[in-house]
């Protein structure tokens, strides 16, 4: 991981689902995990007050953002857009899907957010530093893929698609 990619400071979006819920659910709330990932990929990291089980909801979850809900769920969402405020952040990671989609595409706009927001695999994704393969190791690969294709009988060449 590069942290010097994600230089900006950087705030992390309690999920309800990944919170809460798991807890209920499984025992187990996830606050924990995705504050050591962003603190692997970036250098400046703020919480957002108050933050994991108290955590604000952003208004987009329950199917919110699905359904035509906009005025409820900007309504819901300016508690979470005043937290983001408040951090200063100008990248929010947001690990749900609703989260995020209400994030970027609702509370950014509404709430004239300077932020980009990312899913936590997006910041992951981004943060990889991956070396280039030596020619040893590309030859290497394609013969281990060749034993793999003669193994199962594969012959690329007569596949029908």
């Amino acid at each position: 991981m590069d942290k010097s990619i994600h230089t900006e400071l950087t705030t992390l979006h309690d999920p309800c689902n990944y919170g809460r819920k798991s807890l209920k659910a499984f025992g187990h709330a996830y606050f924990e995990e995705p504050r050591w990932i962003v603190q692997q990929c970036c250098e400046n990291f703020v919480e957002m007050h108050p933050n994991r089980m108290n955590n604000f909801c952003c208004g987009g979850g329950g199917g919110a953002w699905a359904m035509p809900f906009v005025e409820e769920r900007i309504y819901y969402g300016r508690v979470k857009a005043k937290q983001i405020k408040d951090t200063g952040a100008k990248l929010v990671i947001a690990p749900c899907h609703n989260c995020r989609d209400q994030i970027m595409k609702s509370l950014t706009k509404e709430f004239e957010l300077d932020i980009e927001t990312k899913y936590l695999w997006e910041l992951v994704a981004d943060s990889l530093v991956v070396e280039p393969w030596s020619e040893e190791e590309i030859k290497k690969a394609h013969e281990e893929r060749d034993a793999q294709y003669e193994k199962f009988g594969i012959d690329l060449e007569e596949e029908e698609w």
